[in-house]
């Protein structure tokens, strides 16, 4: 653990209690003695406590010094990641916050089963959690749309990941911004909205599962 996740952490005391606690000094077994790190993923800093009183159920912390850190992907990277079963998602989504992805949209597409809704509550824990591990100072940023033409109109310069001849790794400089389709893919009204000059592919004839893509393009575009 690089350091330790709390909403509150840059505030002078701060109360360990519940999971957390079970987590720090029944799990990990955190010496008392020892300065804990914590971060609040909401500004650079990372913040230094030691402990003052120890309890059975919680545990008191105070600031001892705040220093900035900043720890962020080289690159900004957004993924528009069509909506696929959300276990697959929350499977792979500490990977693509330790690749260094920036954010991610996710689209209800053509071929979207409607019955998958994205739980951001539990994503953000697991990327809390990633972040804590990697030592990443933010975490990926999340968002929804509800179609690709309204995600297009907000990001005019987006790439698309399909079948196609332009490999990746010739364009990856000039990626900002891509989408990766659903289970079904991208329905022929959806490829046309895209330039062909900015749909990319790469040297695989097997087609991939949309997760397998998303991890694979981000890390060539961000190598």
């Amino acid at each position: 653990m690089q350091f330790t996740y709390h909403n509150d952490a840059g505030e002078k005391s701060l109360k360990i209690d519940g999971d957390l606690h079970k987590y720090l000094f029944k799990i990990r077994r955190q010496d008392s003695s020892e300065n804990l790190y914590f971060r609040n993923l909401k500004d650079n800093n990372i913040y230094e406590y030691e402990t003052v009183n120890v309890n059975r159920r919680d545990t008191v912390i105070n600031l001892v010094s705040t220093q900035e850190k900043i720890i962020e992907p080289y690159k900004n990277l957004h993924i528009g990641w069509c909506i696929i079963d959300t276990k697959e998602v929350e499977k792979n989504i500490a990977l693509l916050n330790e690749i260094g992805v920036s954010k991610i949209t996710f689209i209800t597409c053509r071929y979207t089963q409607k019955k998958y809704k994205i739980n951001f509550e539990k994503l953000e824990k697991l990327l809390q959690n990633s972040s804590s591990q990697c030592g990443r100072s933010n975490i990926i940023k999340l968002n929804t749309c509800d179609s690709l033409d309204e995600f297009l109109v907000n990001n005019p310069d987006t790439y698309m990941f399909n079948f196609s001849e332009n490999n990746i790794n010739n364009k990856k400089q000039d990626i900002k911004t891509i989408v990766i389709g659903c289970e079904g893919g991208f329905s022929n009204d959806e490829v046309s909205q895209i330039t062909e000059d900015k749909i990319v592919g790469c040297n695989i004839n097997a087609i991939l599962k949309s997760q397998t893509a998303v991890v694979s393009v981000s890390s060539i575009i961000l190598s």
